[in-house]
């Protein structure tokens, strides 16, 4: 593949990169978090009316038709201002409801995402301590009951995109509206200071309308897929942008009269911080292409190989990057610190580096060999 953008990636990341740049400044950014529970709505109206919150998805669907590549290159440039928008979860529901849905539903649903009003977002965390949402067959459609631990921007959304399994085992992906009776959001503290909530369903009921009629086991391995690429095009933008301003600092900062950065230990940390950096954009990029040109298959290796960059490379650069800083690298309202937060917050979303390589080694082992009758 070419890792260069082409023109329409380029002209998509360059608007990103503008209305980021002018809207989540760091005094907004503050203020979204302090005031506005870690949601920015001035911005997302920005991205909704720029048509950015559709990019990846097909122009017959209202969308850009730039697939995971465009939502990769604008996923970059929010991290790079580590903007408290929904962005990934929200593109990734979209996509998902595109796909598998019913005409009924894109037509439904569609319109609130695309114009910002009404975001559907991704619940799509691995379940843990025996939470998560169990179904049942009722006359009215399903009833759902249990706990989703941390769903982002659970408060702004509309509706929540959820797996929930069936008593014989069999998983359905449903889509809940947040102002369904029975279900209650409660706001939790994110480590990225982005607003998450915690949701209990307690016999909630789901309209057969609002199932999507697919095989829930494969549409959620379809979504966190795509999730997993998204989670680490995000990662990138952190890193790149908390090494930025790391040389920045290292540049200017003196030290026995020189500055830090002629410091040969200092300049070998950052180093190795950029070549963590370029590894997360290029396996991330990979993945992307992968599932832009069909080869599903192969992504699914791909996603889990850039998730992995993601989650162990990516905590090394913001680790490295705070540390560069020296004392002030702890102080909790210096900017590099909240692209330390957002880059432990990705780095354990749907799976640590730990767990990415077990699931990774475990495809690998089942793989069929290299150059084996297919």
């Amino acid at each position: 593949m070419d890792f260069d953008l082409d023109g329409d990636l380029e002209a998509a990341r360059e608007l990103a990169n503008e209305i980021f740049t002018d809207l989540a400044t760091l005094d907004r950014v503050v203020e979204a978090e302090k005031d506005g529970g870690g949601f920015h709505p001035t911005l997302w109206k920005a991205l909704a009316d720029a048509g950015l919150l559709g990019i990846a998805l097909p122009e017959q669907a209202g969308g850009a038709g730039l697939g995971m590549l465009g939502l990769v290159t604008v996923l970059e440039q929010q991290g790079r201002r580590v903007a408290p928008v929904p962005l990934w979860p929200v593109a990734i529901a979209a996509l998902t409801i595109v796909r598998f849905g019913t005409p009924d539903q894109l037509s439904a649903w569609l319109p609130g995402i695309l114009d910002g009003s009404a975001p559907v977002t991704s619940a799509l965390e691995e379940s843990t301590g025996g939470a998560g949402l169990a179904a049942s067959r009722t006359p009215a459609g399903l009833s759902l009951t249990g706990d989703l631990l941390s769903v982002p921007a659970a408060r702004e959304a509309a509706a929540l995109l959820v797996p929930a399994r069936l008593d014989d085992g069999t998983t359905v992906m449903a889509i809940v509206p947040t102002d369904s009776a029975g279900l209650t959001t409660t706001e939790l503290g994110a480590t990225s200071r982005e607003s998450r909530a915690s949701i209990r369903c307690d016999g909630v009921t789901v309209a057969d309308t609002n199932l999507l009629p697919s095989d829930g086991a494969e549409v959620l391995s379809w979504s966190r897929l795509r999730a997993r690429v998204a989670l680490a095009a995000l990662q990138t933008g952190v890193c790149e942008q908390a090494l930025q301003v790391t040389a920045q600092y290292t540049s200017q900062r003196e030290q026995f009269g020189r500055p830090l950065s002629t410091n040969q230990a200092v300049a070998v940390r950052a180093a190795d911080a950029y070549l963590d950096t370029e590894a997360i954009r290029l396996t991330t990029r990979r993945a992307a292409w992968l599932l832009d040109t069909g080869q599903e298959d192969a992504a699914e290796t791909a996603a889990l190989v850039a998730k992995w960059w993601a989650s162990r490379a990516g905590l090394r650069a913001v680790h490295a990057t705070q540390h560069l800083h020296g004392g002030i690298g702890a102080d909790i309202d210096y900017p590099v610190h909240r692209y330390f937060l957002w880059g432990r917050q990705i780095a354990f979303s749907l799976g640590a580096a730990g767990a990415t390589a077990a699931a990774l080694g475990d495809r690998l082992a089942h793989a069929a060999p290299i150059g084996a009758p297919s």
